[in-house]
């Protein structure tokens, strides 16, 4: 059943708030007008067909892209003018992994918390623990390379987590995991927002992958297609299963933009 987010959480300030964003390469608008917002312990399924602009909105709002126009916050540090703060409070998984396959899981975290200049015996604690919660004490010197893709994975998410951030980006994070894979690493990043700390965007174009979240917002030509609950979702659409609920919503949102013929490509 899906999951429902406590009203306490509910009516804090945004852990992410954006607003208006705009992106376009040449002619080509990307993003047009975008608006989100998370709560500390919502869990949000962000999903889109192909070419739907999903990869833009997730390199703006991990700081690799810069909007052409709108503004965007994390915990109320405007990423524009304060991107240390605001990328301080961010961990993300990403579609490709970024690990490196010669070095040993620990060697990769330590790695990562020296980037945070956090200090070594906070590193090796929090290290231990995460390990620990996800059954990789035993393989902790282990190089990355002879790992499974499911345990990589987790190395990933024990990594994006070490700095303890308030906003967890997992972008198309099960691509190319076996199906208990997948599963499993849903599992553990649904309990991450069930704890009320973090806020989790998870991004994938998956349908099977949103029937729990919070919200579920579609994107489609570079414009919010949807955003409410799974289960509206499928009231809007009676007698529609949830994939076919997301195509229909898709056909009927046509949004019209203007080309932007001024803006360089990005």
């Amino acid at each position: 059943m899906q999951a429902s987010v406590p009203a306490t959480l509910e009516s804090s300030p945004p852990v992410l708030q954006a607003r208006g964003l705009h992106k376009a390469y040449g002619n080509k608008v990307a993003l047009h007008s975008v608006d989100l917002s998370l709560q500390r312990g919502e869990f949000v399924a962000l999903l889109g067909p192909n070419g739907a602009g999903k990869s833009t909105l997730i390199q703006i709002l991990s700081g690799l892209f810069v909007p052409d126009q709108g503004d965007l916050w994390v915990l109320g540090h405007d990423i524009r003018r304060h991107a240390p703060r605001a990328l301080a409070q961010l961990g993300v998984v990403f579609q490709q992994s970024s690990l490196d396959l010669d070095l040993s899981i620990r060697a990769n975290l330590l790695f990562h918390t020296d980037l945070h200049g956090m200090p070594r015996s906070l590193a090796h604690e929090r290290i231990d623990a995460g390990l620990a919660q996800h059954g990789l004490q035993a393989q902790a010197q282990q190089a990355v390379r002879a790992l499974s893709g499911g345990n990589r994975r987790k190395v990933e998410l024990i990594r994006a987590m070490l700095h303890q951030p308030r906003f967890l980006l997992m972008d198309e994070a099960t691509v190319g995991l076996d199906p208990a894979s997948r599963q499993d690493l849903m599992r553990s990043v649904e309990a991450l927002a069930g704890s009320g700390e973090v806020a989790v965007l998870w991004t994938t174009h998956l349908v099977e992958e949103v029937a729990n979240a919070h919200r579920l917002v579609i994107l489609n030509q570079g414009s919010i297609a949807y955003d409410g609950t799974p289960a509206d979702l499928l009231e809007r659409n009676s007698g529609l299963s949830l994939e076919q609920a997301f195509l229909a919503q898709c056909r009927r949102a046509q949004p019209t933009r203007p080309s932007n013929k001024t803006s360089g490509a990005g």
